[in-house]
């Protein structure tokens, strides 16, 4: 009877057809024309255009609403729809407490319409209050209600509750278990994701596209291979048709789980691929490490956007090559790819290891004038990337200006400051984020003892030692032991030093024992350098640095035998030294040196300048130090 009326009715016809708000409101215009504008079919189709289509406008619903003297619960309804459609809860709220007022029951779709729009932002309490209006009005064993209510409460993250309606309701519909599922992945318990999945075979409930792709996630974050296995297994064997979502799930979760054969055979077999399914291969070679493979297949890919790149880019970063970044960064630009918040936070790092301040500020200017997303984790890297390029109220200035803060933030100013020198404002800035209740990690305790190594602070050194297992249950890393040794020994405090290494619980490493032989050469304690010396050369046998250090103990300290017999140990082993390296940028161009390096344009020019220097420091008394040259 509704759809004859309005093939029927050309006005509804034409409502029914339009495209866009500027066709609806010619339509509603004919109305008011005709004298049916009030009519209760005719602002029902109006308001179901604003509230459903993608073109419509909610607000132009309302003025439509406010005219219709007595509208019946399914406009209600509608409005309830638009309302939550575009995530304005609150008005969704505010409609339905009005019609409450207005003593309209609400009906099977009242309360699936409204609790569509629930999330964490609008607040767990409101949703609570829904759940026993529901309950109230007798719609709590109604199947489309529950699956509401699941995913209300895992979209607000309360899974407990989620859990309490799933064991109470029938669960005879897959979409139910789909909704818990998809709850359960969001809080990342993926195990629990995937014991449902195994709960519906066993019930024998027919899994969807959307209940594969949940179990497929789950298992890549899960490391599951057996569990990629069993999925594929299972779209083999129920003859489940498989589309370009779920082959891509698939090609992810294996990739995830470092079983590369499998994800190519299932990426060579797909009759169709997109950028997703190619992304997904590249990520798993490099999460596998293999950066010349993942390179190879990216530049293979037909068509990259903004996450293959920036995949490509992070890979390079975390590989410490962060020229290579810089260079595929700006393929990326030629290539006419809009980098995203991700993109901004991979090349911010790379930027802060390289020094390359000028470039940094490039990219900060994009952030701002492209509006790219300026969350958290970009302030993050940004200051972060002043820091290490030694700009320190720029750092502060970024701390300072961001809306919110996470551990990081702390984290990364507490260590900048350390790195930089500013060993009490680093301390002050612990001490304030305590203040503001934010538990400090590992790292952030390793930016507090480096300041107070770096600033001579012993005794609030000790304490902060003490603290991290006392107050915040830390258990101390070999990072830890060998930024005390670095304190202690700076303070000449060498046997103290010695004595916390004999104690610690874990092995110590090279980092513990150079920072006491770093120790030993500025206080010339020329027998416990040879202690340290001995354990880095068995932990380092090629390590060249070390016998330089112990050389130029020996050196200082006038032992002549022990130097010309340690230089004639290492010309035996044939031991060479890892040429020094750094890097400096000029004008948006970072250039990067090696020891002894003459394949610089210009090192003739930088040669030149370097003896002059050197005269220039000779004639002043500088005398440099050259006690062991071992080949590079």
């Amino acid at each position: 009877m509704f759809l004859s009326t309005i093939k029927t009715d050309p006005l509804l016809y034409r409502i029914s057809i339009c495209k866009s708000m500027d066709q609806l409101k010619q339509t509603h215009l004919q109305a008011f024309v005709r004298g049916v504008s009030l009519d209760p079919l005719v602002c029902f189709k109006l308001i179901v255009f604003c509230c459903t289509h993608d073109q419509g406008s909610v607000d132009y619903a309302r003025q439509v609403f406010d005219k219709i003297p007595e509208p019946k619960v399914f406009i209600w309804n509608m409005m309830i729809k638009g309302y939550s459609r575009t995530n304005r809860t609150q008005c969704a709220l505010s409609m339905y407490v009005e019609m409450l007022r207005r003593d309209i029951k609400p009906d099977n779709f009242t309360f699936p319409f409204l609790l569509k729009g629930f999330t964490k932002r609008v607040g767990l309490e409101f949703g609570i209050g829904i759940h026993c209006h529901l309950c109230k009005f007798g719609f709590g064993s109604n199947e489309a209600v529950e699956t509401s209510l699941i995913r209300m409460y895992a979209l607000c993250g309360n899974m407990n509750d989620a859990r309490v309606v799933f064991d109470t309701c029938l669960k005879s519909n897959v979409i139910t278990w789909n909704t818990m599922i998809a709850g359960y992945k969001r809080s990342r318990l993926f195990s629990e994701s995937r014991k449902l999945f195994y709960e519906i075979e066993r019930r024998e409930i027919k899994p969807t596209c959307v209940t594969l792709v949940s179990m497929l996630s789950a298992c890549s974050k899960l490391k599951d291979t057996n569990g990629c296995k069993h999925v594929h297994e299972y779209i083999k064997d129920a003859r489940f048709e498989p589309n370009l979502v779920l082959n891509n799930a698939l090609v992810d979760a294996y990739a995830a789980c470092g079983e590369m054969d499998a994800a190519m055979a299932v990426f060579k077999n797909m009759k169709t691929r997109d950028v997703i399914s190619w992304t997904a291969i590249l990520s798993g070679f490099l999460n596998l490490g293999k950066l010349g493979l993942a390179r190879k297949f990216f530049d293979q890919m037909p068509v990259k956007d903004s996450v293959s790149w920036t995949a490509m880019i992070d890979g390079y970063v975390k590989q410490n090559m962060f020229k290579e970044s810089l260079l595929l960064f700006k393929n990326m630009q030629d290539a006419k790819v809009e980098p995203d918040e991700f993109t901004m936070v991979s090349i911010l790092t790379a930027c802060a290891n390289m020094g390359a301040l000028g470039l940094g500020e490039w990219i900060k200017i994009c952030i701002d004038k492209n509006k790219i997303k300026n969350d958290v984790f970009v302030g993050n890297a940004l200051i972060d990337m002043y820091f290490k390029c030694g700009e320190v109220s720029k750092a502060v200035d970024v701390f300072k200006k961001m809306p919110k803060r996470d551990k990081f933030t702390w984290t990364a100013i507490i260590v900048g400051y350390a790195i930089n020198g500013f060993g009490n404002e680093a301390i002050s800035m612990f001490n304030q984020m305590l203040n503001a209740s934010i538990k400090p990690d590992q790292i952030c305790y390793l930016g507090v003892l480096y300041a107070c190594a770096h600033t001579g602070l012993v005794d609030e050194g000790i304490k902060f030692f003490a603290d991290m297992f006392i107050h915040h249950g830390i258990e101390p890393e070999v990072e830890h032991y060998g930024c005390m040794v670095d304190l202690l020994g700076r303070a000449g405090l060498l046997a103290q030093a010695y004595d916390l290494i004999n104690s610690m619980p874990i092995r110590p490493n090279s980092v513990v024992w150079r920072a006491l032989l770093g120790a030993c050469g500025i206080h010339k304690d020329v027998n416990l350098a040879e202690i340290s010396a001995k354990k880095l050369v068995e932990l380092e046998p090629e390590n060249g640095g070390v016998y330089v250090l112990l050389c130029n103990i020996y050196a200082a300290c006038n032992r002549w035998d022990e130097l010309h017999e340690l230089r004639n140990m290492v010309m035996i082993r044939g031991v060479k030294k890892i040429p020094g390296s750094s890097c400096i940028e000029i004008y948006g161009t970072v250039h990067e040196f090696v020891a002894r390096d003459r394949s610089h344009l210009r090192s003739k020019e930088i040669y030149s300048t370097v003896e002059m220097m050197a005269e220039d420091l000779r004639v002043f008394g500088y005398a440099p130090q050259t006690f062991l040259d071992i080949g590079e």
